[in-house]
């Protein structure tokens, strides 16, 4: 999928993904909106408290206890090796 997009549309996919995920009032992917919206908007169920806080740990680089939308990006990047092959192909010889 991350070859079809380019690398613009991945970026896009990873902005709509964090819009997905996000705390509307706060502007970040908080723990409750995290377990809220994997099991309403993606439909993956109910996570356990210690997957979902393992999950914001994992992003979270200014250990503020949420995840903005660069560190959801970032994080995104370091899960999929595939995501980065994307931007790399795209992006990669600019010179």
């Amino acid at each position: 999928m991350a070859g079809k997009l380019g690398g613009e549309g991945l970026i896009d996919e990873l902005c709509k993904g964090f819009d997905l995920l996000v705390d509307g009032g706060k502007g970040v992917i908080t723990f409750e909106s995290l377990r809220r919206n994997t099991s309403a908007v993606l439909g993956l169920g109910d996570l356990a408290d210690d997957d979902v806080r393992c999950m914001i740990d994992e992003g979270d680089f200014d250990r503020d206890g949420a995840l903005s939308q660069m560190e959801f990006c970032v994080l995104m990047f370091r899960l999929s090796p595939d995501l980065t092959e994307a931007i790399e192909e795209e992006f990669g010889d600019r010179h």
